[in-house]
């Protein structure tokens, strides 16, 4: 019987993918996916090309930093594209790649979900507050 190494233990879960494995890049992939301005960005890019102005307008509170991060790293991993256009000023724009769109289903529903649960996710955190508040 071969004796399997840590390190080769390692190099099978990250063939794998699994994302409960430390060192797993799916992982990765999974703490960029739950942030919240990536969702909204993602889900403010549904309806097709945006401008950066647009999507700051649209997403309230996001700053011009965080958005920017956002928008760079959605880039990065192949969600998003941006396109300039030389004029004056330069206009750039931003839309979801195909990968990007394969994932609409997904935060279109989870942002449904939010939003049509949060009412009860307060009440819970109320009920969950005055429970500790009250605890020894």
């Amino acid at each position: 019987m071969a004796t399997v190494t840590a390190a080769e233990r390692r190099a099978e879960a990250k063939r794998a993918y699994d994302a409960y494995v430390a060192a797993c890049p799916s992982r990765k992939l999974l703490d960029t996916l739950s942030d919240k301005w990536v969702s909204l960005v993602l889900n403010a890019l549904a309806d097709g090309s945006k401008r950066y102005s647009d999507l700051a307008r649209t997403i309230a509170g996001v700053s011009q930093k965080m958005l920017t991060q956002t928008l760079r790293g959605l880039e990065r991993d192949g969600l998003v594209t941006r396109t300039v256009t030389a004029a004056v000023p330069v206009r750039v724009d931003y839309r979801l790649t195909s990968l990007g769109e394969s994932l609409l289903p997904l935060m279109a529903a989870i942002k449904q979900w939010a939003e049509s649960h949060i009412d009860d996710v307060e009440a819970a955190r109320l009920r969950y507050d005055a429970d500790s508040e009250n605890s020894p």
